[in-house]
């Protein structure tokens, strides 16, 4: 299902000021598919909030 393996790239993330990693819209649409994590750069428009796409 969601299991392929994705080798990550300097593009794919950066570390915010807490040291936690955030992926990239670049990440997300190489991954193809939305998490439902409420990502900083999500590509398909989901709201966390509302657990709906816009």
């Amino acid at each position: 299902m969601h299991n392929k393996k994705i080798e990550f790239t300097q593009e794919d993330f950066y570390f915010n000021e807490q040291g936690y990693r955030v992926f990239t819209e670049k990440y997300h649409l190489k991954r193809g598919y939305c998490c439902k994590s409420g990502c900083k750069h999500c590509p398909y428009g989901y709201n966390k909030n509302t657990d709906s796409f816009n």
